[in-house]
C-alpha cells in the first residue's frame, strides 16, 4: 500500500445484508482515506495459496487439512435473520432530520407513510456456549424478532440478551434446547501474528454457509472510525455482506475473531477485512450474559501517541509512552494528581505503546479497580495510583486525540534561496503566515470554548507557513507555545520570536472539545 496526498473516498462496510421491501442493501459508513492502493503485480506461475501442500502445511502439524478444520467449525456458525418494525412516526422523525427534506416538506406536510414498515437484516453468528450465540450488534440492532438457521436446516427463534454498539458485539440466546449444537472453542487471539493462516466462516449474501481462507494481515488495528473501541485483526480472507458476526478461525479450529467490517469502495471484499479479537469479545460477552450491558472503567483524560517529533519538541528522552493532553475536571485522573503534559509509561506494569490500546485497557477494567500508572513529569519518574470510576453514557474512558497533523517538510522549496531555506528561524517563524485574535466572549460562544480555556483564536493560516507546518487551523485556540501559556496576540508574537530558532515547535491547542499537542515535522 502506498501513501498518497490525494484524497480517496472508501467505505467501511458493516457486513450485514439488509432487506427492505424486497430490496437488499449493505450498511456502510463513508470515510475519507488519504491512502491509495498500488495495483497488484500479475501472478507468475501457480498460485501459492492454491497449492495442496500449503493447505496441508497450514494444519500446524496436527495432520488435519484445512478441509478437516472447516468441517469441524462450520456447524457452529449460524445464520441470523433479524426483523423489526418501524412505524410512521419513527420514519417521519428520521426523514425530518434531513434539513433539505425538512425545508421541502415544511409548508406541505409530510406525505403519508405506511404505519407498519418491516425491515430485515441478515448476518451470521457463532455458537459459543449452551444455546448462546455471539454476533455483531448491528445485525440485531433494535430487533423485534430473531430467527436462527442452523447448518442442518433447522430454524430456531432467539432473543437478544444484550448488545454493545461501542464494540459492535451482541449476544443472542436460543429460545429452546437444540441437540447436536457444538460450541466453537475460543482461541488466544493475542497469539496471532501477521502471516498466520485463518478461515472466515459465515453466510455472505445469504447464499448459505461459506468458508474462505486467508492470512492475518495485521493485528491491533485501531483508529479506523468503525466503532468506539477497536483492536481489530485485519485479514485478507474474503468476507462479504452477510459475514457480520461470523467466525474467524485459526488452524486449530478455534474462534479467534468475530468478523465485523470491511474496507471497500464497492461494498464487496477487497482483501481488507476486520474482526474483533476473541480477547476483547470474551469479557464483553460475559458482561452481556451477566448484566445485559457492558460496564467500562473511566479515567477521564485525553491522550495521544508520543511520536518522535513530540518527544523531541517536549524535551523528552524516551519516545515510548502515552502523552496526556488534557485532564477532565473532577475525574479520577485529576483526583489522583495526573496533569497535562504527563507521559504515562505503563499501566499495572505493562508498557504502553499506543494510545488506542491504553484506552481499550482502561475501558476493559472494572470500575472501582485501582490501577498503577508509571508516569514521567518534567523528566522525573513517579508512580500514580488511580481508582477508576464507571464510564457514563457519552463519556470516553480515555479520549484518544489524533495527534500532529502538520504537513511533513519536503526538504526542498523552489521559492526560497539556499541560505534562507536552511535558516531554522525563517522556517519556524510563527510571526508570519499566522493571524490570531483575542478569545473574547463572542468568539468563545461561537466556537463553544469552555470558560477555563485561555489563549488566542487562530483566524487564518497561510499555506506553506510555519503555522501550516505545525498543523494549526482556523478556529483552533492556541493555548501554549513551547510549554509557555499564550495570553494575547502580542504575547504570542514575543514567544514566537523567541521560539523561531528551535528545531521543532510544539503547541498546545484546543480543538473540537479537547486539548491536543502539535509538533512540527523535520
Amino acid at each position: 500500500m502506498t501513501v498518497s496526498r490525494t484524497a480517496r473516498w472508501l467505505n467501511v462496510a458493516f457486513l450485514g445484508v439488509g432487506a427492505l421491501v424486497g430490496a437488499t442493501c449493505t450498511r456502510t459508513v463513508a470515510r475519507e482515506d488519504h491512502r491509495t492502493e498500488s495495483s497488484p503485480a500479475a501472478p507468475v506461475g501457480p498460485l501459492f495459496a492454491a497449492s495442496p501442500a500449503f493447505a496441508q502445511a497450514a494444519s500446524a502439524g496436527s495432520g488435519a487439512t484445512l478441509a478437516d478444520i472447516a468441517a469441524r467449525a462450520v456447524p457452529s456458525v449460524v445464520n441470523l435473520s433479524a426483523t423489526r418494525r418501524v412505524d410512521a412516526a419513527d420514519q417521519r422523525k428520521q426523514l425530518m432530520r434531513d434539513p433539505m427534506l425538512r425545508e421541502f416538506f415544511g409548508q406541505r406536510g409530510m406525505p403519508d407513510l405506511p404505519r407498519d414498515r418491516e425491515t430485515r437484516s441478515l448476518g451470521s453468528g457463532v455458537v459459543v456456549g449452551d444455546g448462546v450465540v455471539l454476533t455483531s450488534a448491528h445485525v440485531v440492532e433494535k430487533a423485534d424478532q430473531v430467527e436462527i438457521s442452523l447448518k442442518d436446516g433447522r430454524e430456531v427463534d432467539g432473543t437478544v440478551v444484550g448488545a454493545d454498539a461501542q464494540s459492535d458485539l451482541a449476544v443472542v440466546r436460543l429460545k429452546e434446547k437444540v441437540s447436536g449444537l457444538a460450541p466453537l472453542p475460543l482461541g488466544d487471539s493475542a497469539a496471532m501474528r501477521a502471516g498466520d493462516v485463518v478461515l472466515a466462516i459465515g453466510d455472505p449474501f445469504g447464499v448459505g454457509q461459506t468458508v474462505t481462507m486467508g492470512i492475518v494481515s495485521a493485528t491491533g488495528r485501531s483508529s479506523m472510525g468503525i466503532v468506539d473501541y477497536e483492536d481489530f485483526i485485519q485479514t485478507d480472507a474474503a468476507i462479504n455482506p452477510g459475514n457480520s458476526g461470523g467466525a474467524l478461525v485459526n488452524t486449530k479450529g478455534e474462534l479467534i475473531g468475530i468478523n465485523t467490517a470491511i474496507l471497500s469502495g464497492t461494498g464487496g471484499s477487497m482483501g481488507i477485512g476486520f474482526a474483533i479479537p476473541s480477547a476483547m469479545a470474551s469479557p464483553i460477552m460475559k458482561s452481556l450474559l451477566a448484566k445485559g450491558r457492558v460496564t467500562r472503567g473511566f479515567l477521564g483524560v485525553a491522550i495521544q501517541d508520543l511520536d518522535r517529533d513530540l518527544a523531541e519538541g517536549l524535551g523528552l528522552h524516551a519516545h515510548d509512552g502515552i502523552l496526556v493532553a488534557d485532564v477532565g475536571d473532577a475525574s479520577p485522573a485529576e483526583k489522583a494528581g495526573l496533569a497535562r503534559g504527563d507521559v504515562i509509561r505503563s499501566m499495572n506494569g505493562h508498557k504502553l505503546d499506543a494510545a488506542s490500546r491504553f484506552r481499550n485497557d482502561v475501558a476493559a477494567t472494572a470500575p472501582g479497580t485501582e490501577v498503577t500508572l508509571e508516569v514521567v513529569r518534567d523528566g522525573v519518574p513517579r508512580t500514580v495510583k488511580v481508582r477508576l470510576e464507571t464510564l457514563k453514557e457519552k463519556e470516553d474512558a480515555a479520549k484518544v486525540q489524533p495527534g500532529n497533523s502538520g504537513p511533513a517538510a519536503t526538504g526542498t522549496d523552489d521559492n526560497r534561496g539556499g541560505a534562507e531555506h536552511h535558516d531554522a528561524a525563517a522556517r519556524n517563524d510563527l510571526t508570519t503566515g499566522l493571524a490570531v485574535a483575542d478569545l473574547g466572549t463572542q468568539l468563545r460562544r461561537r466556537l463553544n470554548v469552555p470558560s477555563g480555556v485561555r489563549g488566542v483564536v487562530v483566524t487564518d493560516v497561510a499555506p506553506q507557513s510555519a503555522a501550516d507546518r505545525l498543523g494549526l487551523r482556523p478556529g483552533d485556540v492556541l493555548m501554549e507555545l513551547d510549554r509557555h501559556p499564550v495570553t494575547s496576540p502580542d504575547d504570542l508574537r514575543r514567544q514566537a520570536r523567541a521560539a523561531a530558532a528551535r528545531t521543532r515547535l510544539v503547541a498546545l491547542i484546543f480543538r473540537q472539545g479537547s486539548s491536543v499537542y502539535l509538533a512540527t515535522h523535520e
